[in-house]
């Protein structure tokens, strides 16, 4: 199987192709070790022995420099239960956008509130450890066809990125898409822009199926998220295309299992997991260096991003996207620099390019410096520079165990909307 690569995208018109035409095309392999759908595995209450890819990215060495101390995300799911061991502490006060019965911390399939882990989890009483887990939560519930919905509001998931825009968060993380190009949906987006807050959306788990574009992921102003395995290799499900802009683990990843919260499973997180930890790596970055704006956070993580030794410079996989998240690579060694404070990675069009709760003020002086390397610096992490083919062996596998290649069933939504 080949994956295109193609040039960064440059725009005439709004929502054009991402990329434009094909202009490489280099042997890509898509790996099986699991499928979106399979029946869940019950682990022990510890959990943290199951989060290999915490290792594989050195987390304990990042967490020396950031852990993402003074960055909220707002998460747009199903809820977050802000009382289990993991998040107790960890949710402020959000917004339940389906104006219904219940309210933000109540989530229905527990889907929200294991991204939230994933992003900001302390890890206290056996739960899961967050990539960041000096974040805070902003919880904006919406509504999925699990939902019981009586009375509220159509245009949810709209109305959670407005109050996204409108919050402290200067990261908005949503594991759920649909289809379908929404008007309102799509203002909220480019309004979130213009709050100058770094959105992540998954770009979808049909990528051995359909493979439809997703939205809000093909949304411009939007970082579309891939899943990868432990071997640094893309998941067979993660859709591919223009709209992918990076790439995180997503295989083998615990979860809640359902609502009852009683008990966490391992399986295919997909590339919902898989956005949760790129929202975290953007959340650890920004908390380095927080006078930079969304633009610079997100060309940090480009140009530190993991890519194989024959990616050719100057072209973007169809698969990965600029390639795996490396947070340790951006923090502690220095790696990319940030460049123009209004001018987008996704787009190369000039933007607002504030700070988030700084609106109107001036980059600081330093802003367009690199970050200085730190000692202790990753000779092996997640895509490190090991690599037979576009995404192959990026340095992922760290001896942990045998692959648990039980998966995670996708939830189809109203409007076809589905956590990824």
């Amino acid at each position: 199987m080949t994956a295109g690569m193609s040039q960064v995208r440059k725009h005439s018109g709004s929502y054009a192709m991402r990329r434009g035409l094909l202009c490489t095309v280099a042997a890509f392999g898509v790996w099986t070790a699991g499928t979106i759908g399979a029946a869940p595995e019950a682990v022990a209450a510890d959990i943290r022995s199951k989060q290999w890819y915490l290792d594989a990215m050195r987390a304990e060495d990042i967490w020396k420099s950031s852990t993402g101390e003074g960055i909220k995300i707002a998460v747009i799911d199903t809820g977050v239960n802000s009382s289990t061991s993991s998040l107790k502490g960890q949710v402020l006060k959000g917004l339940d956008a389906t104006e219904s019965e219940g309210e933000a911390t109540d989530d229905y399939t527990g889907h929200g509130t294991t991204m939230a882990e994933l992003i900001a989890g302390t890890g206290k009483g056996g739960g899961l450890r967050g990539l960041a887990p000096g974040a805070k939560i902003i919880p904006m519930r919406i509504a999925t066809k699990d939902f019981k919905r009586k009375v509220g509001n159509e245009w949810d998931e709209a109305a959670a990125i407005r109050a996204a825009a409108d919050s402290d968060a200067r990261i908005i993380s949503m594991s759920i898409g649909n289809q379908f190009l929404e008007y309102r949906e799509q203002e909220a987006v480019q309004y979130a822009q213009s709050k100058g807050k770094l959105f992540f959306a998954p770009v979808g788990n049909s990528g051995n199926k359909d493979n439809k574009r997703e939205y809000p992921a093909n949304y411009d102003e939007v970082v579309g998220v891939g899943a990868t395995d432990r071997n640094g290799k893309v998941a067979a499900y993660s859709q591919h295309g223009d709209f992918v802009d990076i790439a995180a683990p997503g295989n083998d990843i615990p979860r809640w299992c359902d609502e009852s919260f009683t008990k966490y499973c391992v399986g295919n997180g997909g590339t919902s997991a898989a956005t949760a930890l790129a929202s975290a790596t953007a959340a650890l970055i920004w908390s380095e260096h927080p006078d930079w704006t969304a633009n610079q956070v997100l060309r940090v993580m480009f140009e530190s991003a993991g890519r194989g030794d024959d990616w050719k410079p100057g072209t973007v996989s169809n698969y990965l996207g600029h390639g795996i998240v490396r947070p340790n690579a951006a923090i502690n060694r220095g790696i990319g620099k940030p460049g123009d404070p209004n001018l987008s990675p996704l787009t190369n069009e000039k933007t607002g390019g504030t700070v988030p709760g700084k609106a109107g003020a001036p980059s600081a002086p330093a802003s367009s410096q690199p970050p200085k390397p730190k000692p202790g610096s990753d000779a092996t992490v997640a895509g490190s520079s090991k690599s037979t083919s576009d995404g192959g062996q990026l340095g992922l596998i760290i001896g942990i165990g045998a692959a648990v290649v039980i998966a995670v069933g996708a939830f189809v939504v109203v409007r076809k909307r589905r956590s990824a």
